[in-house]
């Protein structure tokens, strides 16, 4: 079940509550509310693995948010920057480059 007590509705259930009220419960409750919370990573760790994951699967849509979360976790800009151009090696140009893209948006506004 969502968590209704807070204060406003999250991301997902702005986007899908009233569509897609089970994506939003697994979401809210499974995969932020458990899988992030789990120790054996730290938010920080988890952080560069979603960052690293969404780039090299050309995830752009969600990169913005997930930059920004990063940064909110202790990942420092020049981190990010550089984890995205190790990333050109080895998943591709054309995904490093859009990453960077939207990385650029995020840390200038």
């Amino acid at each position: 079940m969502t968590d209704h007590t807070r204060p406003e509705p999250s991301g997902a259930e702005k986007m899908f509550g009233d569509f897609a009220p089970a994506l939003v419960h697994f979401t809210d409750d499974v995969l932020f509310g458990e899988v992030w919370k789990r120790t054996d990573l730290t938010p920080k760790e988890r952080s560069l693995v979603t960052v690293a994951a969404l780039t090299t699967n050309g995830n752009t849509e969600q990169l913005g948010y997930h930059l920004g979360l990063a940064k909110e976790n202790g990942n420092t800009e020049a981190e990010l920057i550089e984890a995205i151009t190790h990333l050109a090696f080895y998943t591709g140009w054309p995904q490093a480059m859009a990453a960077m893209a939207v990385a650029r948006k995020v840390f200038q506004s």
